[in-house]
């Protein structure tokens, strides 16, 4: 089972229940991960190199998923548009550069830690999720798990991840706080901003951003 890894902080509690649910060291054997940014995990998972990811929603309009996904209820801090700079897509992004395309923002794209980190520095940026919802009154869903075999157990995991509320162990948050170069209390802050289930409200926002999307190419 190959599992196409994605090492942002907004994953960060699925990475941690993951570890967890994989208790058996046969399990662990089982589970191979390829880590990388989204944009190169999605291409990944279309050559079907890995069995299952969490690929942009702008990717996965004909993939199975689970109802399981990285959403915005509304404003995110880690998807921006710096309008002050040249007009400029971040190669790491998929579903962030169309939707700055549908909000008709100029500026270059910054998704991820590194605009987390911008975002917690700086004050001239345009948050795209926040930007969204004003506009659409809806949730933005930037990823869904999908998967290429094996449904039954994508399934499960869906299941037993929303079930059960995750909680992160201090010295983990502190590693990941370390690593990104932000605070703990900024990583537990912006946890709070992402929801995880794909629920109807944000498949109405889904559906909405698959239409818009759709416009451009028209």
């Amino acid at each position: 089972m190959i599992f196409g890894k994605i090492e942002y902080l907004n994953l960060l509690p699925f990475h941690i229940f993951m570890k967890r649910y994989l208790r058996s060291s046969q399990q662990k054997a089982i589970m191979q991960h390829k880590e990388d940014v989204p944009a190169k995990i999605n291409r990944r998972f279309v050559r079907r190199d890995v069995d299952a990811a969490f690929i942009s929603s702008i990717t996965a309009t004909k993939s199975k998923h689970v109802p399981l996904g990285i959403i915005a209820k509304k404003e995110v801090l880690s998807v921006l548009a710096i309008p002050s700079r040249k007009t400029k897509s971040d190669k790491e992004s998929a579903s962030s550069n169309v939707l700055a395309k549908i909000l008709g923002i100029k500026g270059e794209v910054l998704i991820g830690d590194k605009a987390l980190r911008y975002a917690l520095q700086n004050s001239d940026y345009i948050d795209l999720a926040h930007e969204w919802h004003k506009r659409y009154k809806l949730p933005f869903v930037f990823a869904l798990l999908c998967y290429n075999k094996d449904a039954k157990r994508y399934k499960k995991i869906s299941k037993t991840f929303l079930k059960n509320k995750q909680k992160i162990p201090q010295y983990l948050l502190q590693k990941a706080a370390k690593k990104r170069g932000v605070s703990p209390k900024d990583v537990e802050e912006y946890l709070k901003l992402i929801s995880y289930e794909l629920t109807p409200k944000a498949k109405q926002g889904l559906k909405r951003f698959y239409k818009e999307a759709k416009k451009l190419k028209a």
